[in-house]
């Protein structure tokens, strides 16, 4: 971090020396021309002042270049470990802010610590295996869902009526919402209004959806499948939708209904009032019931149709080529993420602090508060952190701590079960397993951690160089952002989906559900993710703690986790009952090449 400040110092110099230049250069022209008589503007003064333009130009574009260095400095070259604004704000912002570690597997922690420095000895084959997923199978699968699902067809613009939803939620929710919308559309034979975003107390974000995604493209994408309007008609906006009938709740809908549900409910209101109002639209629409042809535009909708606004396509390219340390590459998750909106940092362009481009991994950190407190589990706290959780459900999940108060949950059952989100240590002890040794450059994606710098210095104990996007980008660049929790989001999702390597911590989070399935789609089988099984990890973590001094070895416990983790990266069909979105390997979604050269679905 030493060269941060001369730079700056040197930066500053260079912005005093340009005043200097302006004044002294203004004066030696003024006194050129009293000398020649004031006659005016010659040729001579018109050389002087363009020379003098140009220097005062270059000495800004190299301050300019040097200040962005300074930044490049600061996140990538510095020491990563404790001075990072992301993580600072995690220890100041945090619930919790003791001062000692919170560690719940001492003994794993002190082998991970000792095997983990002795990583980096690896050849580099199994280095570089790490990164990989399994290519030759997974090239199979293509993307399929840029085919319109009935090219024959156009929608009607005469058709039973609007379908109007207000999507509940963070970023990744209400992006599943707006996609089963545009299949309830069209499965209603029905114009479907730009979806809304309800404003949540727990997100605080007032964005709607032509705040994070580009309409006119949404619209001018799904025009062959569906009817897209961005506002209802006139005549209709002034109804009151809930006191006709026409307001559908979550409460009338069926989680994951199959689509007879939806004709049987919504299609006669909408045939006599021109107009259903679906409010909330968590989950509602099944996977295995619905038809080949509409699955397909739920992945038309997801993978080619929503696409971010520029402002986050260009904050999102800066983010990536920070974080590999080159300039734009233009990969296909390149071109599906940012288009023609992809910028070029200033520095790397110059060559200014770059070095070799490199790898990174991502790591979706699911271990917020309330999904601490939501899920039931103990994370060796004690009765503080019992007493903490309790009132924090008392207050966000009244109906949950009313349960609570008539049924004994137990906490040892819910981590049996594979239902308690993975810790920061326990993150780390997987990463540590698998091979990845301290030089790994990790991104940490997620909120605020729970247990904030304590609950998090386990995992840079094994893995130092861990930063956030508010380290990677400037507090300029990310201004536009602040306050605003789902563009923020969107950030992490670019950062996510264009990692070397995904890594997941809770299969129930929607961000790891969507970023997982759009590198299998758009990854070309080169984009691998890590996904522990939660259950199976907790038997192996179970068997150490109670194994005493004859508890798991290092080795044994590496063995178990690698196996744990590879069978997660075989390539196959979605099985079902599982998310299209997750695990996109489904007719109408991708196809998969046969021997003789055909291609299946």
């Amino acid at each position: 971090m030493a060269a941060a400040p001369a730079q700056m110092a040197a930066a500053r110099v260079g912005a005093t020396n340009i005043g200097r230049l302006r004044h002294g250069k203004a004066a030696a022209w003024a006194s050129a021309s009293a000398a020649r008589g004031g006659g005016g503007v010659t040729a001579w003064h018109l050389r002087v002042f363009a020379g003098v333009v140009g220097v005062m130009g270059c000495l800004l574009l190299v301050a300019s270049l040097m200040m962005s260095a300074v930044h490049q400095v600061q996140f990538r070259n510095g020491a990563i470990s404790r001075g990072f604004r992301g993580l600072q704000e995690l220890k100041q912002n945090s619930v919790r802010t003791e001062e000692s570690e919170q560690i719940m597997h001492p003994r794993l922690l002190e082998m991970a610590t000792s095997v983990i420095m002795k990583n980096k000895s690896d050849s580099d084959s199994v280095q570089f295996s790490l990164w990989e997923e399994p290519y030759k199978q997974a090239r199979k699968w293509k993307p399929c869902a840029a085919k319109h699902s009935l090219p024959d067809e156009v929608p009607e613009e005469n058709n039973n009526g609007f379908i109007l939803i207000s999507a509940n939620g963070g970023l990744n929710q209400q992006r599943v919402a707006v996609c089963n919308a545009v299949v309830v559309a069209a499965l209603l034979n029905a114009t479907l209004v730009l979806p809304r975003f309800l404003y949540s107390s727990v997100w605080k974000d007032t964005s709607q959806f032509g705040d994070i995604y580009q309409e006119d493209y949404f619209v001018n994408y799904m025009k062959s499948d569906v009817h897209i309007v961005k506002d209802l008609p006139p005549h209709l906006q002034s109804l009151d939708l809930e006191e006709i009938g026409s307001q559908i709740t979550d409460m009338d809908i069926s989680k994951e209904a199959i689509p007879t549900e939806f004709i049987k409910i919504a299609l006669p209101i909408l045939q006599q009032n021109g107009v259903v109002h679906f409010m909330g639209f968590g989950n509602r629409l099944g996977f295995d019931s619905v038809p080949v042809h509409l699955q397909r535009l739920r992945c038309r909708c997801n993978f080619h149709a929503l696409k971010f606004v520029p402002e986050i396509q260009q904050a999102g390219s800066l983010l990536v080529q920070r974080l590999r340390r080159a300039g734009a590459m233009q990969t296909e998750m390149d071109k599906q993420l940012f288009g023609s909106n992809m910028v070029d940092d200033a520095a790397l362009a110059a060559g200014v602090g770059a070095g070799e481009p490199s790898r990174y991994l991502a790591l979706h950190m699911r271990f917020e508060e309330d999904m601490v407190a939501y899920s039931l589990c103990e994370f060796g706290g004690g009765d503080a952190e019992r007493k903490e959780l309790q009132a924090y459900r008392e207050t966000h999940f009244p109906t949950l701590a009313m349960r609570l108060r008539n049924t004994s949950v137990s906490p040892e059952e819910q981590r049996s079960l594979g239902r308690c989100p993975l810790t920061p240590e326990e993150a780390g002890l997987v990463l540590a397993a698998l091979g990845y040794d301290r030089r790994t450059f990790i991104y940490v994606a997620g909120s605020q951690i729970y247990g904030g710098a304590a609950r998090l210095r386990p995992l840079t104990r094994l893995f130092p160089n861990l930063v956030t996007k508010e380290d990677v980008l400037s507090s300029g660049e990310l201004a536009p952002f602040k306050n605003f929790s789902s563009r923020l989001a969107a950030l992490d999702f670019i950062a996510c989906a264009s990692a070397d390597v995904f890594a997941v911590t809770d299969s129930g989070s929607q961000l790891s559900s969507l970023v997982s399935g759009y590198r299998v789609y758009h990854g070309r089988g080169r984009s691998p993710t890590l996904h522990p099984n939660r259950k199976r990890y907790a038997q192996i973590l179970g068997e150490e703690e109670g194994g005493g001094g004859n508890g798991v070895r290092w080795g044994g416990f590496q063995r178990r986790v690698r196996n744990m983790v590879e069978e997660y990266k075989r390539v196959s069909a979605r099985p079902r009952g599982r998310s299209v979105y997750r695990q996109p390997r489904t007719p109408g979604c991708m196809c998969r090449a046969a021997g003789d050269g055909s291609v299946d679905f």
